[in-house]
């Protein structure tokens, strides 16, 4: 089976790599390491692209960048678990919770960012969603605090 490790760019990565990698020694998996693109960062991309005197991007190249960032956290992380780079593009909680089904995977690893109260409100929050969501267990780390 799969572990999902949902990462972004922040320093919490790391904590997710280790909790995943820990999970799927454990059950003899495999760590997917997941990156989703936003769509805004997938649309600045693409007018940088276009700047640039592109056609623009496709999605499956898109899908490549994501991946080169989890790519980067797999190749700074000791793995003991046999671990894959993945990249998404799109809205994060729903595409972790796809990618999870679609994998059927054992467990999600998900590490909230701390945020204050007015900012849970108006961003919402990519790891309360996908523990909503999910079809399989979801570990979700302590966030780390503000500072």
């Amino acid at each position: 089976m799969v572990i999902v490790a949902a990462v972004d760019r922040s320093d919490q990565a790391s904590a997710v790599l280790e909790e995943a990698d820990v999970l799927a020694q454990q059950f003899d998996d495999v760590v997917h390491v997941l990156h989703v693109m936003k769509r805004s960062e997938a649309i600045q991309a693409e007018e940088d692209s276009v700047g640039h005197g592109d056609d623009g991007i496709p999605v499956s190249k898109l899908r490549d960048r994501a991946a080169q960032i989890a790519s980067a956290l797999v190749d700074d992380h000791q793995f003991g678990a046999e671990a894959k780079a993945v990249g998404r593009v799109g809205d994060p909680a729903a595409e972790i919770v796809d990618y999870a089904e679609a994998q059927d995977a054992r467990y999600v690893v998900v590490s909230p960012q701390q945020r204050s109260q007015t900012g849970k409100i108006l961003f919402g929050s990519v790891a309360q969603s996908v523990l909503l969501n999910a079809h399989c267990p979801v570990v979700s780390l302590r966030a780390t605090s503000l500072e």
